[in-house]
């Protein structure tokens, strides 16, 4: 009998991976550029704009405001973080690190809409509904603990920032920042016919606007397309391996939602994920805790990809605020989950408020109303009589 050799199969173009992998890093190119047109349709409006936005921002509550509400309305903190990495690189006249830090943190508050807004489709039923917005809403009460903590601590210290340029200037002195890579003429050439196609249409001040605006969408739809096709792709295996972490180490527990959020580009997704499982009793609020606070962790991951595209003079305050981002996070992992009676400070107010919302439905909807609506207001109010 003789033996017919076979050769080793080989990939397909047509592979349905391989066409996922070239659509993420297809995608991820447009996400650069809009990142870039962020940059530069800012740098365009002109220094008395520019100047009037800094001098807003230079108070930490409305920077904050800015944070909270345009992640809000976006419904993704990975889009403002980008756009806040994208204002502070811009090549002339960038968006000061100081003022930036606070929108920051406003978005992480922002991004927690997501789950109670998932968590309001189990309220036809009782006790589904109970276990769904208590998940849901130990989010918002560990970014809002804190928030409430650091925020103090950076205005009087600024040791977020000051740690992270320290950080940011030693990747710098061995190149990983001020490297020239061929990633920025790329991202040049590609840009360059939007610029030419806005300015045919319009000129001067509202060219920048359309350029900032159309860069946005870029942005938001390529980040959206990212989470759809790596969610084809993933969105079984995170769920088996969130599952499966279940019930074991808190160390373990973040890791997973880490590395789960990383895989997926989306914290969203896998807090999302854990309010349908909490609902349907699979997991217990104490379980879901710690990969939410893991998921806060491994979304920083974005800016600080959108940071290391950027090159020129400001490429250093890019990474030193995803740089914030990454370490606002993980202090607040440090500050409140060790101690168990400030771990246990958001589970109660979360389970509290789960048990008002299950006696009445209307609790639930006023408390998204009060929490990013109402409270932003008193912020913008209380600015008219501390500065």
């Amino acid at each position: 009998m003789r033996l017919i050799p076979t050769s080793s199969p080989r990939r397909s173009w047509t592979d349905p991976a391989f066409v996922r992998a070239l659509s993420v890093l297809a995608l991820l190119f447009i996400f650069l550029v809009g990142v870039k047109g962020l940059g530069d349709g800012f740098n365009l409006l002109g220094r008395d704009v520019l100047g009037a936005f800094f001098k807003a921002t230079t108070n930490p509550f409305i920077g904050l405001i800015v944070g909270l509400l345009a992640t809000t309305l976006v419904q993704s903190s990975s889009v403002t973080t980008t756009m806040i990495v994208g204002l502070v690189a811009a090549p002339t006249d960038p968006l000061p690190i100081a003022n930036a830090v606070p929108m920051i943190m406003g978005a992480n508050i922002g991004t927690t809409v997501t789950n109670t807004i998932v968590s309001l489709a189990h309220m036809g039923r009782r006790e589904e509904f109970r276990r769904a917005f208590a998940v849901a809403t130990c989010h918002d009460f560990f970014n809002f603990i804190t928030v409430s903590i650091l925020l103090p601590i950076e205005l009087f210290t600024g040791v977020l920032q000051r740690t992270a340029t320290a950080i940011a200037s030693n990747i710098g002195h061995v190149g990983g920042v001020k490297y020239d890579n061929p990633l920025k003429e790329a991202l040049s050439l590609a840009l360059a016919p939007i610029k030419a196609a806005t300015e045919a249409v319009v000129s001067g001040r509202v060219s920048a606007v359309v350029l900032m605006l159309v860069s946005g969408v870029l942005i938001y739809i390529a980040l959206w397309l990212i989470v759809r096709v790596m969610r084809s792709t993933m969105e079984q295996r995170v769920e088996s391996f969130v599952t499966r972490a279940l019930g074991r180490s808190m160390v373990l527990s973040i890791v997973v939602g880490i590395v789960a959020t990383v895989m997926v580009q989306s914290s969203s997704i896998t807090t999302a994920l854990l309010v349908p499982l909490a609902g349907a009793g699979v997991i217990s609020l104490r379980q879901a805790f710690p990969i939410t606070v893991g998921a806060n962790i491994g979304t920083t991951v974005t800016a600080l990809l959108a940071s290391m595209a950027v090159s020129g003079p400001n490429a250093e305050a890019a990474l030193t605020i995803a740089l914030v981002h990454l370490l606002f996070n993980f202090s607040g992992t440090l500050l409140i989950l060790p101690a168990p009676w400030m771990r246990n400070l958001p589970l109660r107010a979360a389970t509290a408020l789960a048990d008002v919302a299950t006696r009445s439905r209307r609790w639930a909807l006023a408390y998204v109303v009060v929490l990013f609506y109402v409270v932003p207001a008193i912020l913008a109010l209380a600015n008219q009589f501390l500065w």
